[in-house]
């Protein structure tokens, strides 16, 4: 039997950002024993990368904004594909959290007579993104934090969990490993709730950091949950491009929700040249010279550049496409231009964001205050994950939660800017709510000691490989094809390499049958090369290692994208097929879900989506 140490938990919490930190503190604050698992540091959770605002109806800067707009703004831009219950509970909840928040201690920039500011962003009617400059995702995780360190929370810090145990159908505990020390790890609990983040490693270029290797939706479905909308990647129009060492990073939609416009090389705001029909009475007239900001109207005039993160990056490919981009293959960001308008503009454009300021001043060398930035579409967000009850967060497995990013059903097609961060707060608080119900409503689980060993062996399979061994999983020699020879080991960071750049070139931005087709074979190439993974060294600090544990999750993940897209055969939202451009009705209809079948391969299930009440369609009708 393999050597861990054991910690047990009524409610266990993998996952420390603004959803993991909210569930730990809502779980924590009815006295039970919590514990809550991070991948990293504590306080490098990815919530800090979501810099533009929190989406709430405050009505702050608008009176006329309330849930109901934010409701339907927010079925609209999901293509109606939300969970229309999780798309209410969120817009109805999400004002109760941001004061919550405020209240515990968040520093939001503030109105003139003192209220909290609220910002435009792509695709919400009106000024609805609570701010602290461009910092505000980093701002929530210290006020979570500061907030939730004297709840009695256990924090295990630089550990990753790589299985969910169960007893019976129910969840029972989690196995996983200090990655400092690589010393076993069994968490014992009668719930679990994951808020593991997002899969954005997956692809070659992205926003999301080494820690986004899809690790919650991978465990999930292993553990027998349903994944669903898996197909709807989100494709942020602006990362940086150039230089090469920091493409992909992220540049907040906040620099064009405080008036920053797009150019082509011509110096065109080519984003007036395709504007959906549904949103030209919400759209600013076709004057690139025009200050794009409105308050005291029904309609918002906003610019072209706040439509949704799917259409704006769809527009951007376009121009690079046709030969209008920018040198380094992007097009150009400019919030330097608003000076014909502000007499201090600099001092507004440093004062507003601080983060872009210096992010362009120390990576790229440019003052944005003077000079347009080069910007081009970045892997983001995944809008699928792991199906959740709308109301508890619980999964198709009792005892296992999810909420954030890896959890699915408020975003359908498309999240809009600043929803995530509401959407931590609201089902943070509810999946840790529930969570905790379960445990003090279920008995202790049994762990088999038979799971702990098979999980433990598995994880240690890549020390032992060698030249002809089957090292990680299931497999063998004759079909390890994809290596020089079938007596070769494999290296972890060149099968991770290929699959970003199968997922980035075949599972992209713009999508066909006969890329996605042979990613998916390329995808099974690299599990079979997966299984011959050797690492050398010891378990200590040993990146190899955790690099080839990961792989499991990323091949998980990129199948399920792949298949889920192949099965989507129309263009919606995030999921964009050249073979398919239109939208098609049936499929409007429906959500895609993928689970593990009983010989252990992947299933595709098309789930019509539940009926909108009356109400709520006339909610929709109303605000159209």
């Amino acid at each position: 039997m393999p050597e861990y140490r054991t910690y047990p938990y009524d409610v266990l919490v993998v996952g420390a950002g603004g959803a993991g930190l909210r569930a730990a503190i809502e779980a924590s604050s009815s006295g039970a024993r919590v514990g809550l698992v991070c991948k990293s540091l504590l306080g490098k959770a990815h919530t800090v990368m979501a810099e533009g605002g929190v989406a709430a109806s405050l009505g702050t800067v608008n009176a006329d904004d309330n849930w109901e707009v934010h409701f339907a703004d927010t079925m609209r831009g999901g293509q109606y594909l939300s969970s229309w219950r999780m798309a209410e509970l969120h817009a109805r909840e999400a004002p109760d959290r941001v004061r919550e928040l405020e209240a515990w201690g968040a520093v939001f920039d503030r109105t003139g007579d003192g209220r909290i500011l609220q910002r435009n962003f792509g695709g919400h009617r009106y000024p609805r993104l609570a701010h602290v400059g461009d910092r505000t995702g980093l701002e929530m995780i210290r006020t979570l934090q500061d907030h939730g360190v004297h709840q009695g929370i256990d924090v295990h810090m630089e550990c990753t969990v790589v299985s969910i145990l169960k007893d019976d159908g129910r969840v029972a505990g989690a196995f996983g490993f200090d990655r400092q020390r690589g010393r076993f790890m069994l968490f014992e609990a009668r719930a679990i709730v994951l808020a593991t983040g997002g899969i954005g490693r997956a692809y070659r270029v992205t926003s999301n950091s080494w820690e986004y290797t899809g690790d919650g939706h991978a465990l999930a479905y292993e553990a027998g949950a349903d994944l669903m909308d898996m197909e709807f990647v989100q494709f942020h129009p602006t990362g940086m491009v150039w230089p090469p060492s920091v493409a992909g990073i992220l540049v907040t939609e906040g620099v064009r929700g405080e008036g920053g416009v797009l150019r082509n090389s011509e110096g065109r705001r080519f984003m007036f040249d395709d504007i959906p029909e549904a949103y030209r009475n919400q759209t600013a007239d076709n004057e690139p010279e025009g200050w794009e900001y409105t308050q005291g109207s029904r309609t918002a005039r906003r610019p072209p550049e706040l439509l949704t993160r799917d259409h704006v990056a769809r527009c951007i490919v376009r121009e690079i496409k046709e030969g209008r981009g920018s040198p380094h293959g992007g097009v150009f960001l400019d919030i330097a231009w608003i000076k014909e308008k502000l007499p201090n503009a600099a001092e507004h454009i440093r004062r507003k964001l601080p983060s872009m300021y210096h992010q362009f001043k120390e990576l790229a060398g440019i003052d944005i205050t003077t000079t347009p930035m080069e910007v081009g579409p970045t892997t983001h967000y995944v809008m699928g994950g792991v199906w959740v009850d709308p109301e508890s967060q619980m999964t198709t497995v009792p005892g296992l939660f999810a909420a954030g990013e890896c959890a699915t059903g408020l975003h359908g097609a498309n999240r809009l800017g600043g929803n995530s961060l509401s959407d931590l707060l609201v089902f943070g608080k509810r999946a840790g709510e529930f969570a905790v119900r379960f445990a003090g409503e279920n008995g202790s689980a049994s762990i088999d000691p038979g799971d702990v060993e098979a999980v433990a062996a598995h994880s240690l399979a890549p020390f032992d490989a060698r030249d002809g061994d089957d090292a990680h999983g299931a497999g063998d020699a004759e079909n390890a094809g994809d290596a020089e020879n079938a007596g070769d080991a494999e290296n972890p960071y060149r099968i991770q390499s290929d699959l970003q750049s199968t997922m980035q070139e075949r599972v992209g931005i713009v999508r066909t049958e006969t890329d996605m087709l042979q990613a998916l074979d390329d995808i099974e190439a690299l599990k079979r090369r997966a299984h011959r993974v050797r690492v050398d060294g010891n378990r200590e600090y040993n990146s190899g290692w955790h690099t080839a544990l990961d792989l499991d999750n990323l091949l998980v993940v990129s199948e399920a994208v792949a298949r889920a897209a192949v099965a989507r055969k129309e263009s919606r939202g995030g999921h964009f097929r050249e073979d398919y451009p239109d939208k098609d009705a049936a499929l409007g209809q429906l959500n895609i879900v993928v689970r593990k079948g009983p010989d252990g391969a992947m299933q595709v299930e098309r789930r019509p989506i539940a009926e909108m009440p009356d109400r709520l369609k006339q909610v929709i009708e109303e605000q159209r």
